[in-house]
């Protein structure tokens, strides 16, 4: 477990399968739902796939967090082994935005990974998605360069494109 002045941060569980329901229930009436791949929130979709990520909790391949609020997850990070690198990706229920849970979290999470000799980490969002952009950039990202990402399709079934930016956080350049 992680800790820090305000949060507990642990490997998600099966029974979190709730708590992850709500979150992405959340985030999909979010103006930037549009820019992220789509959750499916049905009960059976997401105690399947919680479940899967509660089976790799021993591995550091895949890593999925559960960032808790005293004893309410209030978001959840993850982390993807990329040949060189992790790729980092997280959401937090619109309740607690504002209040830097999210760069408290991902402050300590990337120095707990960084203690494990991790030296590069990515992540993706949308340029639109300002939060997100000002969280990275605050974190120590780097835009390194942007690419078109869809996905979702309009009514038409054609694909509705967005700027996503790349950014890298080069660890033995800058501490978080």
């Amino acid at each position: 477990m992680i800790t820090t002045d305000r949060l507990s941060i642990r490997r998600v569980t099966a029974e979190d399968w709730k708590a992850m329901q709500q979150i992405w229930t959340d985030l999909s009436a979010s103006p930037y739902a549009q820019y992220d791949n789509p959750k499916d929130t049905n009960e059976a979709s997401v105690r399947s796939r919680i479940a899967r990520w509660a089976s790799v909790a021993d591995s550091m391949e895949h890593i999925f967090f559960a960032v808790c609020l005293q004893d309410t997850m209030i978001g959840y990070v993850s982390l993807n082994r990329r040949s060189d690198s992790y790729e980092l990706g997280y959401g937090f229920h619109s309740n607690y935005h504002g209040q830097g849970y999210a760069k408290e979290s991902l402050s300590a999470i990337i120095e707990w990974i960084t203690n494990k000799g991790v030296t590069c980490i990515t992540a993706g969002t949308a340029l639109a998605n300002e939060p997100s952009v000002k969280l990275l950039l605050s974190l120590g990202f780097q835009q390194a360069g942007t690419e078109d990402v869809s996905f979702w399709q309009d009514a038409a079934g054609s694909d509705i494109v967005f700027k996503g930016g790349i950014f890298h956080l080069d660890v033995r350049e800058k501490k978080v």
